[in-house]
């Protein structure tokens, strides 16, 4: 397999190993490969070209959560990508509704030990994440000059709620030090809008729900509000938030690893272990897998991404051992405190400085659930604020009249909260067309 390395001046450790694999879509160019950050980090990348007038599309850069979880595994070949794995055939299957009829789409494993990336971590951070994510950006636009100067779209899911404020604010701040500071060889990121599909982004307003969604709020609630359980969530709430807001406020290891370690069990896994659902998904039960992720399609996307002959096609070492969520990441942001950080307030700035912001959602996911995120997004304080707060929820019907959700919007669509029905935590997967349709109106700014 014959691989490129791209180098650039301004990021002299750093380069970027570029493959064409044969996988997955045969209709449009696809590269696959690594950014080397120095020896300590390699972090894997599947790309692929819009399926019409790649040109002309924008560019849209997605990332799974976890922390661990592998945006190839999840996002490319379980939710939007353009196919999906096919267990009675052992083979990938093109997918109609991928995401790439309308952009062109990288998927990306970070941080390392995720999916197919790997390396020493170092300091693993929001913080630190974001810096080499834009390395990634500035070396992929490097190589890719036809997509350097498109809109690019930053999309993340469930714990892609932190790290796309992160990425996004970040990459504003270099374009900012551009104006002033100009760097031979160094891009400015055409950055437009930033989307999260069930994130965890501002835990304060999403833990305040968990009670009231799960126990009677839920469209599918796994509870009776008058289960005693409820009760106990509902008087533990209010503690909960008051250390989730210490966090907020001094931004410390102790007050955030002391939130997370009061909220997390309290608030989150008990409720989630406690209903016997599917906690993605609270209209099912849980598939028992080996995996234990409650869809028995992980556990094949994970042998099918093991075998010799997909990695050799992928321009990953044939030795490497892949898994869908790589627990041991998640450890080390628990215990800095990274799950409690305020990330929506990174978002305000940049809505203000006109970058548009979609926060959508599932609305029978149990783990991050709906109301959480339109609470967030109705307090979130910017110059849309006020318009957003008071927007009556109106009905979103698809191309072909198929009643989706519901979207609240401002500022001529540039802030908007879409709720998806009958969709779980994988929004994508559960309702296909629907987010397609949502994906075409929100990059080409049309009305829902």
């Amino acid at each position: 397999m014959l691989v490129e390395r791209v180098q650039h001046d301004l990021f002299e450790a750093r380069q970027l190993r570029v493959t064409e694999p044969k996988l997955c879509d045969k209709k449009a160019q696809q590269y696959s490969g690594y950014l080397d950050i120095a020896d300590e980090k390699h972090l894997f990348f599947w790309f692929f070209e819009a399926r019409h007038e790649p040109e002309n599309a924008p560019l849209m850069l997605w990332l799974n959560g976890g922390p661990g979880a592998s945006s190839i595994a999840s996002g490319l070949l379980f939710e939007n990508g353009p196919c999906r794995f096919n267990a009675s055939s052992g083979r990938v299957v093109d997918n109609p509704f991928g995401w790439n009829e309308k952009v062109n789409i990288i998927y990306l494993d970070q941080p390392v030990g995720t999916g197919f990336s790997y390396g020493s971590p170092g300091s693993t951070t929001l913080a630190n994440l974001a810096v080499d994510v834009y390395a990634f950006l500035q070396l992929f636009l490097r190589r890719f000059k036809r997509y350097s100067e498109l809109p690019l779209h930053i999309a993340g899911e469930s714990w892609g709620g932190h790290y796309v404020p992160h990425i996004a604010s970040y990459v504003d701040e270099q374009n900012d030090r551009l104006v002033y500071a100009p760097r031979r060889g160094q891009l400015k990121v055409n950055l437009k809008s930033i989307l999260l599909g069930n994130g965890l982004t501002e835990p304060a307003s999403q833990f305040e729900t968990i009670a009231e969604y799960m126990c009677g709020g839920a469209p599918y609630p796994p509870f009776e509000a008058e289960d005693s359980r409820c009760r106990t969530w509902q008087a533990e709430t209010p503690a909960c938030l008051r250390m989730i807001n210490s966090c907020y406020q001094y931004q410390t290891n102790a007050t955030c690893v002391s939130a997370t370690l009061y909220c997390w069990p309290a608030l989150f896994e008990g409720p989630l272990s406690e209903s016997g659902k599917n906690v993605y998904d609270l209209r099912k039960s849980c598939d028992e897998t080996p995996l234990g992720l409650c869809y028995a399609e992980f556990d094949d996307i994970a042998a099918w991404l093991n075998k010799t002959s997909t990695k050799r096609a992928l321009g990953v070492d044939p030795d490497y051992n892949f898994q869908m969520v790589n627990t041991g990441v998640q450890v080390p942001f628990y215990y800095k405190g990274q799950a409690m950080l305020n990330s929506a307030a990174l978002l305000a700035p940049l809505v203000d400085r006109g970058i548009r912001l979609l926060a959508y959602a599932g609305d029978v996911d149990g783990v991050c659930n709906y109301m959480g995120i339109d609470r967030w997004m109705s307090r979130l304080e910017h110059k849309h604020h006020t318009e957003l707060a008071t927007a009556p929820a109106v009905p979103w019907r698809t191309s072909t009249r198929y009643h989706a959700g519901e979207i609240r919007a401002a500022g001529n669509n540039s802030v908007a909260f879409v709720r998806v029905f009958e969709a779980g935590h994988m929004a994508p997967y559960d309702q296909p067309e629907a987010t397609l349709d949502m994906i075409f109106k929100w990059v080409d700014g049309k009305d829902f």
